[in-house]
């Protein structure tokens, strides 16, 4: 007894609060055990085990909610990124999530959820919408100059009784496919949508992918400045094709998807027909109309260098039919190919490199000098 009094004396005051505590457990730990000098020993034991059980479950659960702070850290930093750079993800750095957590609460944002659902309506989805429908105007604008050239098209024997059609159909590219999806699902609704913030949360979340696209993320920016010039670009919305058809019952007799598979007048041919048709509608230009006071200036350099002398003669036979005014640039051994189609010709001769010098001479007058030199 006396040596238990010292140890209680020695303790000190810090600890004499403890007692009450202990009192209350011994309760909770032992029961209705009656304490006596021979069981004093025993019951220390079996206290102290209880207390170490107690001590031991606390630690565990402590330790799991750490857990769950630092993964909901980890979250929270992976989410906003720029917020929380310089925030550590421990125990220890609660204080300063503490705070972030006040000043969100000070700043009230639920109070601006309406406002913020006004302004994402009113300007960021309705610059989509417009956005979209700018696009849209672009692909049915394409649709209309294909409509309008294949009007110029039909006037043109591109074989014996046979004609060419362009055709515009939808491209089957999958960025392209997505883009227009997304695009479509920021504006689906949203004008006159749910007042719910889940809703406005989730039109946000949609808007901001496309966005974070165009603007170039973080290490993809070259990948995304291309995806953004090609989806942007409603040229890229449309496979072209051509078809050969009868002109007594429309029926078709080829279809050109390229030009893959063909000889070079083939694809010479074709080429010049769409461009014939191309220029018909750039001009404004009726098929057989002659309009003296009407400009339609074309230049062709280094022109029929390569080509057969079909297709050559027959791209100019279509543009004498536009009525076209032309200045063809080509190598003197094609001169006999344009010779029928020009009404002047000018020579460039460049001697030693040093300086040119040109000669003009009305096709009248080239004719003349060249039956004198064959004489």
């Amino acid at each position: 007894m006396q040596q238990t009094r010292t140890l209680v004396e020695e303790s000190g005051p810090s600890h004499a609060g403890h007692f009450g505590r202990l009192a209350v457990l011994r309760d909770e730990a032992l029961g209705e055990h009656q304490l006596t000098v021979e069981s004093c020993d025993n019951r220390e034991r079996e206290m102290r085990d209880w207390i170490q059980t107690r001590i031991d479950a606390e630690d565990k659960k402590l330790g799991r909610l750490r857990e769950k702070i630092v993964k909901a850290m980890t979250e929270y930093k992976e989410e906003w990124k720029l917020e929380t750079q310089d925030v550590d993800i421990s125990i220890e750095a609660g204080f300063e999530y503490r705070a972030m957590l006040e000043q969100l609460r000070a700043d009230d944002l639920p109070r601006f959820e309406a406002r913020f659902k006004e302004l994402l309506n009113e300007n960021t989805i309705r610059e989509v919408a417009n956005f979209q429908s700018q696009l849209a105007r672009e692909r049915e604008t394409i649709r209309e100059r294909i409509a309008h050239i294949n009007e110029s098209l039909t006037q043109i024997d591109y074989n014996p009784g046979r004609y060419i059609v362009l055709e515009a159909q939808a491209a089957v590219d999958a960025d392209i496919r997505d883009f227009q999806t997304e695009l479509r699902a920021c504006t689906e609704g949203a004008l006159t949508g749910s007042d719910d913030a889940q809703y406005s949360e989730a039109k946000f979340l949609q808007v901001r992918r496309i966005i974070e696209r165009f603007r170039g993320r973080e290490g993809q920016s070259e990948a995304d400045r291309r995806w953004t010039a090609k989806v942007t670009d409603v040229r890229n919305w449309f496979v072209f094709a051509a078809s050969e058809r009868w002109r007594e019952d429309d029926s078709e007799h080829e279809h050109y998807v390229d030009s893959g598979g063909k000889s070079g007048g083939q694809k010479e041919k074709l080429a010049y027909t769409v461009l014939a048709a191309s220029l018909a509608y750039q001009f404004g230009l009726e098929w057989g109309a002659v309009r003296s006071r009407s400009f339609r200036f074309v230049v062709i350099d280094e022109a029929f260098g390569r080509g057969s002398d079909e297709s050559a003669q027959y791209g100019l036979r279509l543009f004498a039919q536009l009525n076209l005014q032309l200045l063809i640039v080509t190598p003197l051994q094609k001169i006999h190919i344009i010779e029928p189609f020009v009404a002047g010709v000018g020579f460039v001769h460049n001697e030693d490199g040093r300086a040119s010098v040109l000669r003009n001479l009305t096709i009248e007058e080239y004719r003349a000098e060249k039956a004198r030199q064959l004489a």
